[in-house]
């Protein structure tokens, strides 16, 4: 099936990680259940994300990851989120 491009999609930004589902965590009362996503190339500190295990397929149904799943996992904004880089300072330069 192809997509046709929104006028607006031009003015998103994008970047797109991958990340394994390294644990699926049973629902507890009124928690739903999680899976537990490690982004890979992330900070030791940073790289685990829980997200509800509660997703939609192609045709509306609904589906969960299964443990060991490789993901794709991506940030978008708009360019008004979004400043130029400035150029790379060496550590320890002034």
């Amino acid at each position: 099936m192809i997509q046709e491009k929104n006028p607006k999609d031009q003015h998103k930004v994008t970047v797109m990680l991958t990340g394994v589902v390294e644990q699926i965590i049973e629902p507890v009362g009124s928690v739903p259940e999680r899976a537990l996503i490690e982004i890979q190339g992330a900070e030791d500190l940073y790289s685990e994300i829980r997200i509800e295990n509660a997703l939609s397929d192609g045709d509306g149904q609904k589906v969960k990851l299964k443990l060991g799943e490789k993901v794709n996992v991506t940030i978008e904004t708009t360019t008004g989120g979004t400043e130029k880089k400035s150029a790379f300072r060496a550590a320890g330069s002034q």
